[in-house]
């Protein structure tokens, strides 16, 4: 290895090299330090944005009516920031630096390296601009809107992954080491996640409407979320595990039979899983279950991944008490151990039923995001850290401090937040001897926890404080880096294109008395045959293609086309035009943030809520509004339950409704107008989605709204609110809210036997007539003859 200050590109682009000739090349480290430092700014920002919105669930007062940071739109900009910016970053500072290495090759394009660096930093910044202002999907992770959507598929997977599989192609060692494999697994499965789960209809620049709708929608979203929690913050970590615990600890990792079962168990069981967010949901009860025996079954390839990682630390155990790099990765990997068991057992159904919608689920997301994902992306980065910048770790004790004070804001953060959703759960179930709620009164319930969510602030304050300890670090490490770096010229020969493989080793059982069949079986779990496939990345990634699009299409198939799993009923029929201008705005607040809008066939939660909720409830809405946690009260059957006066009041101070409730004031709906003009696009776009729509509705849709808004106004003034205010935004809300789950109860119209009798008394009325013009005229005739 020579060192020299050329940056000069692959060698093998000219095209002057053949097969076998000595090649000499660097590693761009420059783009590694950019998604270094984007991590570690964004790891600032998601982690302060988070403490932002838990203190504003103990203080709601401290929004004072301000839409920009209410908890409804701040809480999306912490999981986009925490999921996309600092873990997105910290992947692809990963795979940058990991990918070159294990390739022996620079990146292919210096140029589709520094688009997707800037390219992802403006989605970022699209993202912390747009979700503040309301512009939101309002599906959970993939809130972003259509135009961004876009922008991210041409990121990920032409830029991205463009680049990093001509990488593959163009590299300089012949088998892929098992990092790329998950690697492989992550681009593609993202992609095909984020493309069909964002196909929408757009009704306008910022807005689209899903072209699923209801349990379908439902389906999509989960299917996505949970595998975006799956490829995008499991898979490339575990690739991310492979590199740089081996790495750090010096050993081979333990396994390489294992990290084989671990991947393609791995790949191909974790699409299933995500219909087990949807128990007890209208979801049909197959795909339910499918989902759940599905996650029973991660619990082998997760555990088996935590096993190869903590192992490859044989032999160097005493390194992890010196060493804090090694600290983190340790309690990292325990952490995914500790998650991909609580995942799977929070899929039986018996306790999902209790966790669900309770605090229970967001402890269990951050003990995964804080401590697997988290603490991950510290190891690395102080691993990185000297070699990026090439000096020593500016200070060695303050990454100690930051691996205390995390584990510590951890354990703080998690445990009163696991305390809280217990309690949730069994507060929300209680019933006395006579059968009747112990807790009708849902606030009840959430006055109990405040205090466990003090805890979780002090935990959180001491976690971010962390986080501020690596951003000094990694900023008085850069400042202490030499004037000019210096780039090292490696050499290796480039790859020919023929290769022969070893023939497969002889079975052991060669010679004992067995079938053949056990000799090939004995063959095949020595597993040399992957060998092959590691050294054609072509071949690995549609392999690995096929094996996600392939167990995704069993559940999505027959969730689609078998028209049972959602049986219509008679008596649902569209929003109206202001209905759904208030979905719009119920939509842009984030109220699936708090409220659910799925009430399951639970005796507690029909007691407390009202009938439970029907498939066939859902067919219009885009998108569905099922939610997955409860800080206030299931609304599915909110429609006539509450004075539109009281929803008035509730919006403008629910203290004053409501006392304790944790929800801030919503007065901005209140004072700002409803544009009625704006309503028609969204009436038209879910008309050509299949709503039936009046011709009024399609062409006046502003006055119908209008009319329908002057109506709501008058019953708030006659319940004793003010008058003049049919023109407000919160008119909408309150005739949307007014409308939830009261379709149900409607009688339906017997319109066939109403259309037959029409007709019937159409015909009759014909004879009743025939017979009456024939009399006449027989009279007629009569008088005449008589005259």
């Amino acid at each position: 290895m020579a060192t020299t200050d050329v940056t000069s590109q692959d060698a093998a682009r000219s095209g002057d090299s053949q097969p076998g000739d000595l090649e000499h090349f660097s590693y761009d480290d420059a783009i590694v330090r950019m998604f270094a430092t984007a991590t570690v700014v964004w790891g600032l920002v998601a982690t302060l944005v988070g403490l932002i919105v838990a203190t504003f669930l103990v203080l709601p007062w401290l929004t004072n009516g301000l839409p920009w940071i209410s908890f409804g739109r701040l809480r999306p900009l912490h999981t986009n920031a925490a999921i996309f910016a600092f873990a997105g970053n910290g992947i692809f500072a990963a795979v940058y630096y990991s990918t070159q290495r294990l390739c022996k090759a620079r990146m292919w394009s210096d140029v589709l390296s520094r688009l997707h660096f800037w390219g992802w930093q403006a989605i970022i910044v699209a993202a912390a601009i747009t979700l503040p202002m309301g512009i939101t999907q309002s599906r959970e992770y993939a809130e972003l809107e259509w135009p961004i959507d876009i922008a991210i598929a041409i990121v990920w997977l032409l830029i991205f992954g463009g680049n990093f599989l001509m990488t593959l192609i163009n590299r300089r060692e012949r088998h892929m080491y098992v990092a790329l494999w998950f690697y492989i697994a992550t681009i593609v499965t993202v992609a095909l996640l984020h493309v069909f789960n964002n196909l929408v209809i757009p009704s306008g620049l910022f807005h689209g409407y899903s072209v699923y709708a209801g349990v379908q929608d439902a389906f999509m979203q989960w299917w996505y979320g949970h595998n975006a929690v799956a490829f995008f913050l499991t898979t490339p970590f575990l690739g991310l595990m492979y590199y740089f615990l081996p790495k750090a600890a010096e050993r081979p990792v333990f396994s390489y039979k294992l990290s084989i079962i671990h991947f393609w168990s791995l790949v191909f069981i974790y699409i299933w899983a995500g219909p087990h967010h949807l128990h007890y949901t209208a979801l049909p009860e197959w795909a339910s279950t499918l989902g759940m025996l599905f996650s029973l079954m991660l619990w082998m390839p997760s555990w088996g991944g935590m096993i190869n990682g903590l192992l490859t630390l044989r032999g160097a155990w005493h390194k992890v008490a010196a060493d804090p790099v090694l600290k983190f990765f340790v309690v990292g990997i325990t952490f995914y151990g500790m998650a991909t068991f609580e995942g799977p057992m929070l899929s039986i159904k018996a306790i999902n039923a209790l966790s669900h919608y309770t605090d229970w689920t967001i402890a269990h997301v951050h003990a995964g995001a804080l401590g697997w994902n988290g603490f991950m992306i510290f190891g690395m980065m102080y691993w990185l850290m000297p070699r990026l910048y090439q000096t020593k770790i500016w200070s060695p004790k303050l990454v100690s401090l930051h691996f205390w004070t995390g584990t510590v804001g951890i354990l703080l953060y998690i445990v009163p937040i696991y305390a809280a959703g217990l309690m949730q759960g069994l507060m929300w179930r209680a019933m006395d001897d006579t059968g009747h709620l112990v807790y009708p009164d849902f606030v009840e319930t959430i006055q109990s926890i405040v205090p466990l969510w003090w805890l979780r602030v002090a935990g959180g304050t001491i976690y971010f404080s962390g986080v501020v300890m690596l951003a000094i670090n990694a900023l008085m490490t850069w400042a202490n880096r030499p004037k000019t770096y210096e780039v090292p010229v490696y050499s290796a020969p480039r790859l020919s294109k023929e290769y022969h493989d070893e023939p497969l080793p002889p079975s052991v059982l060669q010679d004992a008395p067995v079938l053949e069949l056990g000799k090939k079986l004995d063959v095949f779990s020595q597993m040399d045959w992957h060998r092959r496939w590691e050294r054609l990345p072509v071949k690995f990634t549609v392999l690995t293609t096929l094996a996600v699009v392939i167990a995704t299409l069993f559940e999505v198939i027959p969730t689609f086309l078998i028209r049972s799993n959602v049986p219509t009923i008679a008596t649902v029929t569209p929003y109206t035009p202001l209905e759904l201008a208030g979905r719009h705005i119920y939509v842009s607040e984030g109220c699936y943030n708090c409220h659910s809008q799925m009430i399951r066939p639970m005796v507690a939660e029909t007691k407390r809520y009202g009938e439970y909720s029907k498939p066939g409830e859902f067919i219009y809405d885009r998108p569905f509004q099922w939610g997955s946690r409860r800080i206030g009260p299931d609304l599915q059957r909110e429609g006539g339950k509450q004075s539109s006066f009281w929803h008035w009041t509730h919006f403008e101070d629910p203290e004053l409704v409501s006392p304790g409730s944790v929800m801030p004031s919503y007065r901005h709906l209140i004072e700002e107008d409803l544009k009625f003009e704006a309503i028609q696009p969204l009436v038209e776009t879910v008309h050509y989605l299949g709503a039936p729509y009046s011709e009024e509705d399609l062409t006046d849709t502003a006055n119908v709204a209008r009319r329908q808004a002057e109506v709501v106004a008058a019953d708030i003034v006659r319940q004793g609110g003010p008058a003049g205010k049919q023109n407000k935004q919160v008119i909408a809300l309150i005739a949307y809210l007014q409308r939830m789950g009261t379709d149900l109860f409607k009688t339906p119209e017997p319109e066939a036997e109403s259309e037959e009798a029409a007709e019937g008394e159409t015909d009759a009325d014909v004879e009743v007539a025939v017979e009456a013009e024939t009399e006449t005229a027989e009279a007629t005739d009569a008088s005449e003859t008589a005259e």
